[in-house]
């Protein structure tokens, strides 16, 4: 413990050291801190205990020097006394968590240390950082960058994922090009792009000594970039060698072997007051870790590549009580319950109509249209030999489908309202490996009033119809925005419809945030739903918990 407070008094000595630094070589010095603890309290109506640890915090402090074509950086994490419920048990403790070296001119691009990067759309491979879902799976070793001419990038990486504060036994290459032929042959009105990818995963086998498939994994990928005007069109395809499956965690199926694809497609139009856009994606067999035993773990821990749901980020509370995530893995249960991946798709189309019109009114209308429809690949299936042949297109069992109509109406300077309708059909039986298929209507009304120039109040009302599981429910925001420094809310969910009385609960929560400058400071106590959290199409569980949240941010 005493070597753990030693690390922060020293990296924030090296924060007013670095600082001092700043007058007398002009470096270029900045950081930020962040902090996100929570107590835990007894909650007898949830039927919640607190924890045998009930005051958490999960905690970051980042230094960074900069200094002509040169910049390193440093990052200390605590989790004290334990981490956040339902985090990666990896993070649990306090140390030193990421560091690096780089240098850069505009030709050249060198890092050694820890390093975020993304090939593509991120299929085959991207490393990011999301603290709200508990996600830092960086790379520790070498990147090159590498651009000689304006309209071609190389790029190259090697290292080994982080894993709470290791890194992963699977040693990870990759190379990605990418060649902007519109700047090649100067086309003037349009923009057309060209990448090809590389990512291998070579970790030592272990379940078998003469296994079917190698210990190298290897990813290829073309993609393909074209706009003109106001429209787009991009495709990108994915392609993954013969790896070993993973139907349940931890376990390895070395008889069990199969490829992977993927395939993704975009196309769009746009144009003042209005624009339409279309996604495409089909999955076989197209989760990639680090580690073969970590895939399905429940953190996202050691994951290599990006999959998030194509589906409508929703603003609503109850919209967001049955989120869909995406199905890249492989799973044969029995015949009711067959998975290879996923195929689907979703569409956006906005239309604002003008002001002074029929429907525009004095202020303007604007009508937003989403809807996203996800399958299970169809094909056939060998039980209970487990062996499978999906058809390209087929179209399985249905996962998950969103239908939403949001009208936005500005009815004086001071007032504007929103009214959305959502209808969803989602089947707890094949996204969750549990059972039942449940089908809601939601309405959602919102009205914001601007009190002055700096102050406003949000109200917000939702209800949802459901014919399955925890049935109906009901839900009420209240904002109120003081100055552009402090702003306050109230928000209560109520799941009045569930069937056993004794579950018809209040999820009840207040509390508020206060800006200075770059320093944000949370305030909030209630109860937490239990159940997904998702952040861009990326989940993770959380647990019911009732307690008080403090949390801080702030940059230097």
């Amino acid at each position: 413990m005493k070597l753990r407070l030693l690390l922060i008094v020293l990296l924030s000595s090296f924060s007013f050291h670095a600082q001092e630094q700043i007058k007398k070589e002009t470096l270029n010095f900045f950081g930020g801190f962040e902090t996100n603890s929570q107590w835990y309290l007894n909650d007898r109506g949830l039927k919640v205990e607190q924890p045998d640890v009930p005051l958490r915090a999960n905690s970051y402090l980042f230094l960074n020097l900069k200094y002509n074509n040169w910049a390193a950086g440093i990052q200390g994490e605590s989790y004290e006394n334990e981490a956040l419920l339902n985090f990666n048990p990896r993070y649990n403790k306090t140390d030193v968590a990421t560091y690096f070296l780089q240098f850069k001119n505009e030709m050249i691009d060198l890092t050694a240390g820890y390093f975020y990067e993304q090939f593509g759309s991120g299929l085959l491979y991207r490393s990011w950082e999301d603290r709200a879902l508990g996600i830092n799976n960086a790379l520790r070793g070498a990147r090159v960058i590498l651009k000689p001419t304006s309209y071609f990038t190389l790029k190259s990486i090697y290292g080994r994922q982080r894993s709470g504060f290791v890194v992963s036994e699977g040693e990870i290459y990759g190379v990605d090009s990418e060649l902007l032929l519109s700047d090649l042959f100067d086309m003037k009105t349009s923009e057309l792009t060209f990448g090809l990818t590389y990512v291998g995963r070579d970790e030592r086998i272990r379940t078998t000594e003469n296994p079917n498939y190698s210990s190298l994994t290897n990813g290829y990928a073309a993609r393909v970039d074209f706009s003109h005007n106001g429209f787009y069109w991009s495709a990108e395809y994915n392609l993954k060698s013969r790896d070993a499956i993973v139907e349940v965690v931890g376990q390895i199926e070395d008889d069990f072997v199969k490829p992977g694809n993927a395939l993704l497609m975009n196309i769009g139009y746009s144009k003042k007051g209005f624009g339409i856009d279309g996604s495409f994606r089909r999955l076989e067999h197209m989760s990639f870790f680090s580690e073969r035993i970590a895939k399905g773990n429940a953190f996202n821990d050691r994951i290599l590549n990006f999959v998030p749901s194509l589906t409508k980020q929703h603003h609503y509370n109850l919209a967001n009580i049955y989120v869909y995530q995406a199905q890249p893995n492989v799973f044969l249960g029995d015949e009711t319950l067959l998975k290879v991946g996923e195929i689907g798709g979703q569409l956006d189309v906005f239309y604002n109509f003008k002001k002074n019109t029929p429907l525009g009114g004095k202020f303007g209308t604007k009508v937003a249209l989403n809807v996203s429809n996800w399958h299970a690949l169809g094909g056939t299936f060998y039980l209970p030999k487990k062996d499978y042949d999906a058809d390209f297109f087929g179209f399985g069992k249905k996962y998950f489908s969103d239908y939403n109509l949001e009208i936005t109406k500005k009815l004086s300077p001071k007032l504007q309202t929103v009214f959305t309708y959502i209808n969803q059909y989602y089947n707890k039986k094949l996204v969750e490996e549990t059972d039942g298929v449940v089908k809601t209507n939601i309405l959602g009304g919102e009205a914001i009033y601007k009190l002055t120039d700096t102050k406003s109040i949000r109200i917000l009302a939702e209800h949802m119809w459901a014919d399955y599981d925890r049935k109906n429910w009901a839900s009420s925001t209240v904002e109120f925005n003081l100055n552009s420094k402090l702003s306050l809310y109230v928000l209560d969910l109520y799941n009045y419809g569930n069937d056993d009385p004794e579950m018809r609960s209040h999820y009840y929560n207040f509390g508020g945030a206060f800006r200075q400058k770059s320093t944000r400071i949370g305030f909030n106590y209630g109860r937490q739903r239990g159940g997904l959290v998702c952040v861009g199409g990326v989940c993770r569980f959380v647990p019911e918990s009732s307690g008080v949240t403090l949390s801080l941010n702030t940059t230097f």
